[in-house]
């Protein structure tokens, strides 16, 4: 539903206000998953080149334990990545028709439908004729 005009020139007056103040600003930006979700990403970035940085050293001086441990900081660095990446493109609260519902992530209910489930939903929408 659109906004009047008398209800759009107090939201943009709020806007400005609350643009003004930057501690208010400061604790907005703390409080949005998307810059937690970035942060993540580039922690896990820093680390991912941390541990090819070890093991190309480890496999340098000739130490395996060292490369090995550098792949290990490698792989876990990629999973927080993919993990954090995933959060962030599905998040925990959705706004339906002006409340916030709590999503559930259960089994295949709460995950994003594949190629499989997608063409299952196809077929059993399809026109009753071309049966």
């Amino acid at each position: 539903m659109p906004l009047s005009e008398h209800e759009q020139r107090l939201f943009e007056q709020i806007e400005r206000s609350l643009a003004e103040d930057p501690k208010f600003a400061s604790a907005v930006r703390a409080s949005d998953p998307r810059f937690h979700a970035r942060r993540r990403l580039l922690v896990a970035a820093g680390l991912i080149v941390a541990g090819l940085a070890l093991l190309v050293y480890g496999a340098v001086i000739k130490t395996p334990p060292l490369a090995v441990a550098g792949f290990v900081v490698m792989l876990a660095s990629a999973a927080f990545a993919v993990q954090s990446h995933r959060r962030a493109q599905s998040p925990d609260l959705h706004v339906v028709g002006g409340t916030a519902t709590r999503r559930r992530s259960r089994g295949r209910a709460g995950r994003r439908p594949g190629f499989i489930d997608r063409m299952e939903d196809r077929w059993r929408q399809r026109p009753e004729g071309h049966r």
